[in-house]
């Protein structure tokens, strides 16, 4: 059965780190990946930031080949990276067990990687190779991929949907809120810049899919 699991790593652990180094407080957003025999190169957001060179921020690292900037708007930046794929790390090991890669959101504090195998053989061959390389990782969540029952949750990963009905259940969505981000990151034992991202990108699918079906013709 397909299975859904979040891992984290340290901040340091992972090539992109390093911006934190200079950066505390921005929020680090890895594109989906889909695992290649070949190469990987995602795009990335880093939010949180208003600098003049954005690719100087990042020191160099044995994992990375290249990083430029794409696009940037106020104190986000879209960025193209470069994986050195000898280098052993998180992505090289998706790469290698062949497990998709669904979200990662890197802060200060560490990486969350949401990733799906068909079944938890796939989950747990990738724990292990990581295991067998030193690769520092946590197991948080473990659990059956359930039946979709809608359009809308179709377009949600698993962390999105956990943090957009927890957020409408504590009053987040209420005027004046019921709660705050730091509140709903202590429930889901997440930071508070790993929230926000999963609740912005949540209510970006969520709209997304309305305005589609509003759209289609009768």
């Amino acid at each position: 059965m397909a299975t859904e699991a979040t891992f984290t790593v340290p901040s340091d652990q992972f090539p992109l780190g390093t911006l934190f180094e200079q950066f505390p407080d921005v929020t680090v957003e890895l594109e989906r990946i889909i695992p290649s025999q070949d190469v990987v190169i995602p795009y990335f957001w880093v939010r949180g930031i208003v600098v003049d060179d954005i690719e100087a921020a990042f020191p160099d690292h044995p994992g990375v080949e290249n990083i430029r900037l794409v696009d940037s708007v106020g104190d986000q930046s879209l960025l193209r990276v470069e994986w050195a794929l000898e280098y052993d790390g998180v992505l090289s090991t998706l790469m290698e067990t062949g497990v998709p890669l669904i979200e990662a959101v890197g802060t200060n504090e560490q990486w969350t990687f949401d990733v799906r195998g068909d079944n938890r053989r796939d989950i747990a061959a990738f724990q292990g190779r990581c295991r067998e390389l030193d690769i520092p990782i946590t197991l948080t969540k473990l659990h059956a991929l359930t039946p979709i029952g809608s359009a809308a949750e179709t377009a949600l990963t698993e962390t999105q949907q956990e943090a957009l009905v927890l957020a409408y259940e504590r009053g987040y969505f209420n005027t004046p809120r019921d709660v705050t981000m730091a509140d709903l990151g202590d429930e889901l034992d997440i930071s508070q810049q790993a929230v926000a991202s999963r609740l912005r990108r949540g209510i970006r699918s969520v709209l997304g899919n309305a305005l589609t079906e509003l759209r289609r013709p009768e």
